[in-house]
């Protein structure tokens, strides 16, 4: 995750295990099947409210304990398990699931499903971990699927809402790996929604994936659902051909780090400015209905209300 600066520099928010998972093939070139339809959906109803949880020191049950006063409807709409990795063994670009998020995983009866009984969307973030394997640098089409296949099985094994993918920490180049290419990104996401045509996908806007949004005649903003600025403190939506605001979050903030005049701010704005989507970072254990309602007072109309 990444907060603003003259020159957007990665935030330092987080130490995750490294390890290997299961493998999937960085193979030799080869010839690309035809791409998927476009089948993302477009956003409808309320603007949606996003909250990633740092599992490694917090409980993603947190998520469910925020409803609006009046209506008892959710505060948030996705809540985000951060982050499980793309690793590499030295020959395969493998997922990897540490420790905290494997027992979230596991725990999907206690952490996962009483979310979703409360209309909560759960995704699984998947971020680089410094070892060269990343969404941008798999060399072919059958690459960017067998990574795929990991995903979609991860996302029908624990009942999961989608995948989210943020292009940080990947190290291109090292141990021996590629440089980003023009296919790669675009490849990942029509074979990840072949695989899983009916959940979600969603993009934070970073890194050599956001500058490869277009290859053949696909657009990522095609197979996206949703796709959020990544800086938080800041207001400014990503480009991407193909989604409207509707689908975009131009707000980003940091529930611990960002004052509660600009959650404000930022949420009148996303209204005005016809946005979908409010992005937040970092909720955790205690009492935090003060600070979101700063941003549900502007979007819903309704104060927070923990529980």
């Amino acid at each position: 995750m990444t907060t603003p600066s003259s020159t957007p520099t990665p935030f330092p928010r987080r130490t995750l295990l490294r390890g290997l998972g299961g493998a999937v093939l960085l193979g030799a070139a080869g010839t690309a099947p035809a791409l998927a339809s476009p089948s993302a959906t477009t956003a409808t109803g309320r603007i949606k409210s996003v909250a990633y949880v740092e599992v490694n020191s917090n409980s993603l049950a947190n998520v469910g304990r925020y409803t609006l006063a009046g209506s008892g409807a959710p505060v948030f709409d996705f809540a985000v398990i951060f982050a499980a990795n793309i690793n590499y063994d030295g020959t395969n670009a493998v997922l990897y699931n540490n420790p905290q998020v494997q027992a979230t995983l596991d725990s999907a009866a206690t952490t996962i499903r009483p979310l979703q009984q409360k209309g909560i969307k759960v995704l699984l973030s998947i971020l680089g971990n410094h070892q060269g394997a990343g969404f941008a640098n798999f060399p072919d089409y059958a690459s960017a699927d067998r990574f795929a296949a990991q995903l979609a099985a991860t996302v029908t094994q624990y009942g999961l809402d989608g995948i989210d993918f943020d292009d940080e920490w990947a190290e291109y180049g090292k141990n021996g790996t590629g440089q980003p290419n023009d296919f790669s990104f675009v490849y990942l996401l029509d074979a990840l929604r072949k695989r899983l045509p009916d959940k979600l996908i969603t993009f934070y806007y970073i890194g050599p994936a956001s500058q490869h949004l277009s290859y053949g005649g696909q657009r990522a903003g095609d197979l996206v659902n949703y796709a959020w600025n990544p800086y938080y403190g800041s207001y400014n939506a990503p480009v991407i051909d193909g989604m409207g605001a509707d689908r975009l979050a131009a707000a980003a903030v940091d529930l611990n780090n960002t004052s509660t005049s600009t959650m404000k701010s930022f949420a009148q704005r996303t209204k005005a400015d016809g946005y979908g989507v409010y992005v937040t970072y970092d909720l955790r254990a205690g009492n935090y209905a003060t600070t979101l309602s700063s941003f549900t007072q502007e979007l819903y109309g309704s104060a927070a209300v923990y529980s």
